[in-house]
């Protein structure tokens, strides 16, 4: 104890540095706070702790028994070298592998690299074959259902925009339609305020002029009533139709009952039947409207058939170019 205690007040800050756990600053704290009177007054050295202070004592106390022991150990002879011999010279080359174990090894490596081989082929062949397959069940699953809709709604919208183009000239011939239907309206008022005005004439003066000219105006309101009747049809409008061929009909009757035409008695016969077939045969009745029309034109009797009747309408007949006959008193 003190041996220790006489280093702790003389050693320098080399010694002390070089035991563990002291370091230069404890070191400096150890020579400032010197001379010690115990052991134990190091611990009021910053930094030092009970264990450190057994560690540094037990430094010490090693250092001061190395001299005795390097003392005790005898000297070691030196070998003597071994002279080279042909037995270990014969122990070396039967260390060296044999010929079998070198083409064991070989042919071990071998099987090795070749299974690795096979592994990266089925490696390959399975990544090919899954592509291969799967590629076209791809395709099928997916991207041939969404191209087929895409194709799909290019033709619907392809229909969508030949049914507006289509719509619009509907349209417009609707629009031709009802200007032609209000001409003939207005030109039909007309004749009938000049047959009213002929009618109350010939009451005053029954002269054989006003006569053959109350059957014109007679004749052109047949005409355009006929003509409104054909559009009346072409737009669908059974009833109006109906009524101005019914009303096309009783001029007629009066105009044929006057004259006794066998013309006049066709045209009759043909607008009787258009009659007949509204608003059922809608088709049937426009090709009777047709005949009847051509009779009147043409003054005399045609040989066109009268198609038979159909349950059911499927197509709407275009309306003829309108004629219009005029007379002036």
């Amino acid at each position: 104890m003190t041996d220790f205690l006489h280093f702790l007040n003389t050693a320098d800050i080399d010694s002390l540095t070089k035991i563990s756990g002291i370091t230069h600053p404890i070191a400096e704290g150890f020579i400032a706070a010197r001379p010690f009177n115990s052991v134990e007054d190091c611990l009021k050295v910053k930094g030092m702790g009970k264990n450190l202070l057994a560690r540094m004592q037990a430094a010490v106390e090693a250092n001061e028994s190395e001299p005795e022991q390097i003392a005790l150990v005898p000297p070691e002879e030196e070998p003597m070298p071994l002279e080279k011999s042909e037995p270990a010279k014969e122990q070396a080359e039967e260390d060296k592998p044999s010929f079998g174990s070198r083409l064991g090894s070989a042919l071990l490596t071998f099987l090795r690299a070749l299974l690795r081989l096979i592994l990266v082929i089925l490696l390959i062949g399975g990544v090919g074959a899954a592509i291969y397959f799967g590629l076209p069940l791809l395709r099928e699953r997916f991207i041939a259902p969404v191209e087929q809709n895409a194709a799909r709604v290019t033709e619907l919208e392809n229909e969508v925009a030949n049914l507006k183009i289509q719509l619009s000239e509907i349209n417009h011939q609707m629009d031709e339609m009802n200007t032609s239907t209000e001409a003939h309206t207005a030109s039909l008022e007309k004749l009938e305020a000049m047959q009213l005005t002929l009618e109350t004439e010939l009451k005053e003066n029954n002269d054989e002029t006003l006569l053959r000219l109350k059957r014109e105006v007679m004749m052109t309101r047949v005409l355009d009533m006929l003509a409104r009747a054909r559009l009346y049809l072409a737009q669908s409008n059974f009833g109006l139709a109906k009524e101005d061929i019914q009303s096309a009909r009783d001029l007629l009757a009066e105009l044929e009952i006057e004259s006794s035409d066998e013309v006049l008695a066709q045209a009759i016969a043909r607008l009787d039947l258009a009659l007949g077939n509204l608003p059922a045969f809608p088709v049937v009745a426009s090709g009777d409207l047709e005949i009847a029309w051509q009779i009147l034109m043409n003054g005399q009797a045609t040989a066109t058939a009268t198609a038979e009747p159909t349950s059911a309408f499927t197509t709407t007949p275009e309306p003829a170019l309108e004629v219009t006959a005029t007379a002036t008193p």
